[in-house]
């Protein structure tokens, strides 16, 4: 039934292309994506794909400048191949956070990374809870901005069914903590904390009353770590039982393990749309949830032209 489509996968997360494809039914597509002794991007796609419905499966996460050029170079091959339509399937969009000005003279490298996808030859785009649903916005193409929170609520749900309170680690994130709380008949708390430079925050104050509740930390994303560590440091000293962590992309880059492991942090919940590297594999307090099964339906849908936002109603 699914004749005409075929998934294709970067370097980035192969697992997830797989486990994607063995839930369609459907082999993986063949192609070489590898480099040349210089350092540049080789690609052959090795099967016939004119007119054919292609989803390349590809996180831009570290490497992250190696991966994005693997996509548009797959992109672009699938373009000069005939492809009827490519949809790039990016379940972590990297550049992400540079969505605006924040100063003078800064880029929008977010936009930017729009128009080198359109500019390849992507048809379509979609993702898994975008840092700022503005992106959608830097695209002349459609966009579909897929959500963890059923996933994640499932698993909450099962294992922190009581006493539960969730906290958003920033003023940002306040919009996504008080829908999740709201799901699970839990209360809600913000952390307000004070950023000076990229990557390094300092928590200032606790919003709402923590003594004794189990709480859950709500963010999209976690990189160094620094945030929520200090965030559970603050919200354990204000009384809290256990803190734990739930977030969507485990970037996980620098100190994030060790500052992980040395933590109050009692667990780590995250999904697969980043390839977690060794050390994040081998600590014990990261559980890892899939999205292929979101993924894969979305994709589905696509090709037979049906609702994606009935999936999340």
């Amino acid at each position: 039934m699914l004749e005409r489509m075929r998934i294709f996968s970067g370097n980035s997360n192969r697992v997830l292309a797989e486990d994607i494809c063995r839930k369609l039914g459907i082999s993986p597509g063949k192609a070489n994506v590898s480099t040349f002794s210089d350092g540049e991007t080789r690609v052959e796609i090795d099967e016939n794909v004119r007119g054919m419905d292609v989803f390349v499966v590809q996180s831009t996460s570290t490497p992250v400048n190696n991966n994005l050029v693997e996509l548009l170079v797959m992109i672009d091959a699938l373009k000069r191949a005939s492809a009827d339509r490519i949809t790039a399937v990016m379940p972590y969009y990297g550049y992400a956070r540079q969505d605006r000005k924040a100063s003078p003279r800064a880029p929008i490298t977010a936009k930017l990374v729009a128009d080198l996808l359109t500019a390849a030859g992507a048809n379509r785009v979609m993702s898994v809870d975008l840092h700022a649903g503005q992106i959608q916005g830097f695209f002349n193409i459609p966009v579909d901005n897929l959500y963890a929170t059923p996933i994640l609520l499932e698993y909450v749900k099962r294992n922190y069914a009581t006493n539960l309170i969730i906290v958003s680690p920033d003023t940002g994130g306040v919009v996504r903590a008080r829908a999740f709380a709201k799901r699970l008949g839990a209360t809600l708390a913000i952390v307000d904390k004070r950023r000076d430079t990229p990557n390094e925050s300092q928590v200032m104050n606790v919003i709402g009353d923590v003594k004794d509740k189990r709480a859950i930390i709500l963010d999209d994303m976690i990189d160094t770590a620094g945030t929520v560590t200090q965030a559970a440091d603050a919200i354990k000293n204000e009384g809290a039982i256990e803190v734990s962590i739930c977030c969507t992309h485990p970037v996980l880059s620098g100190p994030a393990i060790d500052r992980l492991e040395s933590s109050i942090i009692k667990e780590v919940i995250v999904t697969d749309t980043i390839s977690l590297h060794e050390k994040a594999k081998s600590c014990e307090k990261i559980k890892i949830l899939s999205v292929a099964g979101v993924l894969s339906e979305a994709i589905k849908r696509i090709y037979y032209n049906e609702s994606i936002s009935s999936l999340f109603v």
